[in-house]
């Protein structure tokens, strides 16, 4: 069940960054026919189908903060989480290396990049996997109906998170996302943001999570509910 859940995060990231970058890319190339907004629909798109297509068999986690996030709250077992984010990692360098042979003279391959100050990039990559990664806790949670909409809800983060964040920090909110088409073009200088950011963002809304779903204490005798809810207990005791 391990080896079939990596394998389903490689093929899963290698996708996105396949399909997401390789928009970027093409965009540049075709003197910006697919578009800023083409450009986010697309990173949408895919993340939603791959969680359809994969969520059964790994949870199409296809980002290692999403995997630390999960593994903060404790869904996912701690001997799980290198090999996850290494398949990921896995994923989105194959996906970056078959663009360079694709578009081989492109000089980023869709690498993420602060357009203005490295702090702006930060604190938005911050915000937004912490949008982000809280959208994913609560829409895996509970009913079932509302885990047959996770795919939808997840990919239109990803997607309007992009339409405005795209433009500032490339909203990666992924570090393979990132690592991949950064190390094999060599933009190397600013990757640091795209890993550090995400994962303190999802670190911070797996705590507001869990502040958010804090568990009511159930008494073992509901008697003694009943008694906790009656505000006449006290006066007649006394």
């Amino acid at each position: 069940m391990s080896t079939r859940s990596y394998v389903a995060e490689a093929i899963g990231t290698f996708t996105l960054v396949f399909a997401g970058a390789g928009a970027i890319v093409v965009n540049d190339l075709s003197g910006g026919v697919i578009t800023h907004p083409g450009i986010a629909l697309t990173f949408g798109l895919v993340v939603m189908a791959m969680i359809y297509a994969l969520g059964d068999i790994s949870g199409a986690h296809l980002n290692p903060a999403v995997t630390l996030g999960f593994w903060l709250a404790r869904r996912l077992p701690a001997r799980q989480l290198a090999p996850y984010i290494a398949s990921q990692i896995l994923g989105a360098v194959t996906a970056a290396s078959l663009l360079r042979m694709l578009f081989m003279y492109h000089p980023t391959l869709g690498a993420t990049l602060p357009v203005y100050f490295w702090w702006q990039a930060l604190i938005l990559e911050i915000i937004l996997t912490a949008i982000l990664m809280f959208v994913i806790l609560c829409v895996s949670t509970g009913a079932r109906e509302k885990g047959v909409m996770a795919g939808a809800a997840i990919g239109a983060v990803v997607a309007f998170a992009a339409m405005f964040g795209g433009p500032i920090s490339g909203a990666s909110m992924n570090p393979a996302r990132s690592f991949g088409p950064a190390v094999i073009s060599g933009n190397l200088a600013s990757l640091w943001i795209y890993i550090l950011a995400p994962c303190i963002g999802s670190a911070f809304a797996v705590l507001s999570f869990q502040q958010l779903h804090q568990e009511i204490p159930i008494p073992a005798n509901p008697q003694d509910e009943l008694q906790l809810n009656n505000p006449t207990t006290d006066r007649l005791e006394s």
